[in-house]
């Protein structure tokens, strides 16, 4: 059991998956600590010098003013400032995660289609050259025909 665990551990699809998921949560921290230390403060600054994880609405009668000393006190809270900053996360990952996919995909196009390398002759529907201009199988002149018809 443990030799067969070890195979499908090793496997090339799980070592990328894992690889992935560390990388994630490494690029999530990255982005949260953008969000929280880089953009909310002076979003926060323009929306009336609150830090942005202190909007929040009480769901009891309380003097108290930022969310920390709420959480303290154990007063029951919606913090919306918190989902919004969390929302921002999201869209930001979200953004990345989309530019990332359009330079692989800008990367991957699709081969561009050769020109066919043979063509069916018109009066004996045999399959010849695309350079023929005499069918070998019929002997009809093909240049009788046109080659735009072809």
């Amino acid at each position: 059991m443990f030799k067969e665990f070890k195979e499908f551990a090793m496997r090339g699809n799980v070592l990328d998956l894992a690889i992935a998921v560390i990388i994630g949560l490494a690029f999530g921290a990255i982005v949260t600590s953008l969000v929280n230390d880089v953009l909310m403060p002076p979003i926060g600054l323009l929306l009336g010098g609150l830090d942005f994880k202190d909007y929040f609405i009480a769901l009891k009668a309380t003097d108290l003013h930022t969310y920390d000393e709420v959480k303290k006190a154990g007063v029951p809270v919606i913090a919306y400032g918190q989902f919004l900053t969390t929302v921002l996360n999201f869209l930001i990952v979200a953004f990345c995660v989309f530019l990332v996919v359009k330079q692989i995909n800008r990367f991957n196009k699709p081969a561009v289609a050769e020109a066919p390398s043979t063509k069916d002759c018109p009066f004996c529907m045999s399959s010849i050259s695309a350079k023929a201009i005499k069918c070998p199988h019929c002997t009809s002149s093909l240049e009788a025909v046109g080659r735009s018809t072809l």
